[in-house]
């Protein structure tokens, strides 16, 4: 049963049976890259990323079967379907990319779409070894490359804590003090005075690193001063150029 599916796999002419092997092929690898992206939490899953593939494999069989059944094999272009796909791929793209208070979210899974894509392309028009490769290379980006970036620290992030104290507060050096323990970095800030309810609120625009405590610097930023309320999020605030009181 191999053998003869391997045969499907490997004819030089392009039949049925050879795309629907095709297919099947296409539907593995890209099931592959879904599995790890749906293990992530992500929307787009092992089903979406399989239909991706075999779309993409069914777009350049085409290419190919087109003109060798009707315009010789000499006379189609066998890459003008395919070329669409590369196009057409994005749309689905941007559809997994999330915007959502400030955090743009899904860039990862946008990219693996278009690789997907892509691989099913290479499938299309029999390079199985290098799809093979390229799903590998794409698994291992999105699982162990993760790893290496949490084991070296390699990037950081930026949040915004949102401190509500009681009284007037206009001392900011033990804060920016208790930042630089947790290795976080003071980009911008934004502080409000409320003279008739007596209350401060401060905007801390932070750059922290990946594996930082957030949830444990915000405890003991509430410890610095009589602190009625703190939050943390993603969003990027827009600062006033003129800071008045």
């Amino acid at each position: 049963m191999f053998s003869a599916l391997w045969q499907q796999l490997t004819a030089v002419e392009l039949t049925p049976g050879v795309a629907v092997a095709r297919l099947f092929y296409s539907l593995i690898l890209g099931a592959a890259v879904g599995i790890e992206r749906k293990r992530r939490g992500q929307m787009a899953g092992m089903r979406t990323f399989a239909l991706i593939s075999m779309g993409a494999t069914l777009a350049m069989v085409l290419s190919i079967y087109v003109p060798q059944e009707y315009l010789g094999l000499k006379n189609g272009d066998p890459g003008r379907i395919a070329a669409q796909v590369i196009s057409g791929i994005g749309f689905l793209g941007a559809g997994a990319i999330i915007q959502m208070k400030g955090s743009v979210r899904g860039l990862t899974t946008a990219a693996g779409i278009w690789m997907v894509a892509t691989i099913g392309l290479a499938v299309g028009v029999g390079m199985y070894l290098v799809a093979l490769v390229a799903t590998l290379l794409v698994l291992f980006i999105l699982v162990l490359l993760e790893q290496i970036e949490h084991r070296v620290n390699v990037g950081s992030q930026s949040r915004t804590i949102t401190v509500k104290i009681g009284g007037i507060v206009t001392d900011l050096d033990p804060y920016i003090t208790l930042l630089g323990k947790f290795h976080a970095q003071l980009n911008n800030y934004f502080v409000d005075f409320n003279y008739s309810d007596n209350m401060t609120r401060l905007n801390l625009v932070l750059l922290v690193r990946e594996n930082t405590d957030v949830v444990r610097l915000m405890d003991e930023m509430s410890k610095v001063y009589p602190t009625t309320s703190i939050s943390v999020s993603y969003t990027h605030l827009t600062l006033p150029t003129n800071r008045e009181v």
